[in-house]
């Protein structure tokens, strides 16, 4: 396309084409009011001048993310959206509906580098970064869905498709801009950015001062089992990894989300309880269990409701904040890079 999505000019750049076009800066904010909204044609901005909406029409595009597949769940509560970026590679965005919140699990790379094997997105080559707008634009197309629902979305997680700390610049820059009041104005403290342990990318994240909280993907307390179900841990060991968790709790004074998916017979043991107990024991820390959504062609199962309720009652009996994650979409390509991964595979065997 000869067009530029129009949010991947910052707001300097855009206002510097407004000047060009004999508009003045204000007009930028209108602009971003108006995709906030979720219109994505320029000639439905209604309080700018037609020859503006004709000029921006001529240069811009709303989006670079084209929808190629979608699967709902839970009644239609959950929705998955495969995109299409520029390029040919592929991500996903999973809105999730609750009583009091709208939820965008949103992803930051094509593909994940860190091999989990539990994990469905590892399982086509990694792709590439994605540019902040267009994480930014998945937040928008996700605005845009809930709006005509009456509803606005409210917390954005970081736990989509990729690894967001080897992404860094870009997903520091989108979270600016998702917090941005002249465009969705989501708090940081409702934005959570994960992490399968990029010591170096935590320590820079606490230098932000951008208190989004924290989550790392931990899964196992010991580096025997680490390092198998995290490959990065024989880089960067579990406890130096809690140990920077803790240093950006006490700096952004904001408590770190520890994730745990559970895998029967793998780390759901009264060993595997004990350890994360000593771990994690007097940290600014909240354990988030996760039952496993399964993924085909992988060894790996969910233990049952009794297993998991067993577990989190071990942790929680060594002084732990636990909660188990309410599991949304199982029917529906629930795992991250699992709608990613049916779509690929029917495009292969065509």
């Amino acid at each position: 396309m000869t067009t530029t999505p129009i949010l991947s000019l910052s707001a300097a750049e855009l206002e510097g084409w407004l000047a060009e076009h004999d508009a003045p800066s204000y007009r930028r904010r209108q602009i971003w009011t108006w995709l906030a909204r979720g219109v994505t044609d320029f000639a439905a901005m209604r309080d700018l001048p037609g020859a503006l909406r004709d000029a921006l029409a001529g240069a811009f595009r709303a989006t670079s993310l084209t929808p190629i597949a979608v699967s709902e769940a839970d009644r239609g509560l959950t929705t998955k959206t495969l995109f299409e970026l520029e390029g040919g590679h592929s991500v996903e965005a999973v809105v999730m509906r609750y009583a009091e919140r709208s939820t965008l699990c949103i992803s930051s790379q094509a593909g994940c580098p860190i091999g989990c094997p539990f994990c469905a997105t590892g399982r086509f080559p990694f792709g590439r970064n994605l540019n902040a707008h267009e994480i930014v634009e998945q937040a928008v197309d996700a605005q845009r869905v809930l709006a005509a629902e009456g509803r606005r979305l409210s917390h954005v997680v970081f736990m989509g498709m990729g690894e967001p700390m080897a992404n860094y610049r870009a997903v520091v820059e989108s979270v600016r801009r998702l917090s941005d009041p002249d465009l969705l104005g989501i708090s940081p403290r409702r934005i959570v950015v994960s992490t399968s342990g990029l010591i170096p990318r935590i320590e820079q994240l606490a230098e932000e001062k951008i208190p989004v909280t924290l989550a790392i993907s931990l899964h196992a307390a010991r580096d025997e089992l680490r390092d198998v179900l995290v490959p990065i841990n024989r880089k960067y060991p579990v406890r130096d990894l809690v140990d920077a968790a803790q240093a950006y709790a006490e700096k952004s004074g904001r408590r770190v989300s520890y994730e745990w998916v559970m895998l029967a017979g793998v780390n759901d043991t009264e060993r595997d309880a004990r350890e994360l107990g000593v771990l994690l024991k007097n940290r600014l820390a909240h354990v988030n269990l996760i039952p496993f959504n399964p993924v085909e062609d992988t060894p790996y199962h969910a233990p049952d409701r009794a297993s998991i309720r067993a577990f989190k009652e071990k942790v929680e009996a060594q002084g732990l904040n636990v909660t188990v994650r309410d599991t949304r979409g199982r029917e529906a390509d629930a795992a991250c890079g699992q709608l990613h991964e049916r779509v690929m595979r029917t495009k292969l065997a065509v």
